[in-house]
């Protein structure tokens, strides 16, 4: 038996297929046009699903998508990258595309932390929280194999906690727009820094940069790191303290740091929570890396066709 999985995100549209097992069998990647909005990503679905259908002739669908979403009515909320989507019946949709079959629709971190609690990183450990630091930040939290979903449109929101009462957001601090936007700070504060020195001429993306930096050990580089990692420490011990997960799993492109990034997150964590609690969860990064999505959505759809 296959099962077909959609992510929609705010830079990238995957389409996968994958056995009962949630092993990914095809893929079709694209990258996200914002300036066609949401219209623009529905007509790639709609040239590329029928094809994936017919190939693979799957038992239901799984959805992924990259903001808030009412699970109960397959509704999007809204996005907050790309326009077009709120109120948007995405369910019926996609079940009108793929013939009646069975569609399950969630949002993308909280698709993501199902793929890595089951088949991921998370593999064994319960609760599993799970944070994505992408073009923007979000989070999902698995309880005992399934999502925890308060009041719809219920999400783990972490990328709108606020740091402070101005209304610093983690998102405005810790995405990768956020680091970005520290990395090209640097030219203008004429700080000296190996990063500084290799500032693409136009912005945008600078992030990337930042991982040979830190293994050159380059000052700035570090800072840098240093200030994102507390920050997402701080967020994360609001977690810890409202539902104490065993593990903490790290994903998105910012998450491509690998150690660094983890080890910086989980030395600032213990300042931030309660003495009980032995220092927070434990942190690790995630395994699936741009396949968290899709596995949670073959999951999903495994889900659904199983009611």
């Amino acid at each position: 038996m296959t099962y077909l999985g959609i992510e929609i995100g705010g830079t990238k549209l995957q389409m996968v297929s994958a056995d009962a097992q949630a092993k990914l069998l095809d893929r079709r990647r694209f990258q996200v046009e914002r300036k066609e909005g949401a219209e623009g990503i529905r007509r790639q679905i709609e040239r590329t699903l029928p094809e994936l259908l017919d190939r693979w002739k799957p038992a239901a669908v799984g959805v992924g998508f990259g903001g808030p979403v009412d699970g109960r009515s397959g509704c999007i909320a809204r996005s907050h990258q790309i326009e077009g989507w709120s109120g948007f019946n995405l369910r019926s949709w996609v079940a009108s595309l793929a013939g009646g079959l069975p569609v399950w629709v969630e949002n993308d971190a909280n698709t993501a932390a199902l793929g890595e609690a089951l088949r991921g990183a998370g593999v064994g450990t319960n609760p599993v929280f799970y944070v994505t630091l992408g073009s923007g930040v979000g989070g999902g939290c698995v309880v005992d194999g399934r999502i925890y979903h308060g009041a719809a449109p219920g999400e783990s929101e972490i990328g709108h906690l606020r740091l402070d009462r101005s209304g610093t957001l983690v998102e405005h601090r810790c995405s990768g727009w956020a680091v970005d936007a520290k990395i090209r700070a640097l030219k203008s504060a004429n700080i000296p820094s190996v990063l500084r020195e290799r500032l693409p001429a136009t912005p945008g993306g600078e992030a990337r940069l930042l991982g040979q930096a830190l293994a050159e050990k380059d000052g700035a580089a570090q800072a840098i790191l240093a200030e994102t990692a507390e920050d997402l420490a701080f967020a994360l011990s609001h977690v810890t303290q409202l539902f104490h997960p065993e593990l903490v799993i790290l994903g998105g492109g910012l998450s491509l740091l690998g150690e660094p990034l983890r080890e910086a997150v989980a030395q600032a964590l213990p300042r931030f929570v309660m003495e009980v609690f032995g220092g927070g969860p434990k942190i690790t990064v995630a395994a699936l890396g741009e396949d968290a999505v899709p596995v949670g959505c073959i999951l999903g759809a495994s889900s659904v066709k199983n009611q």
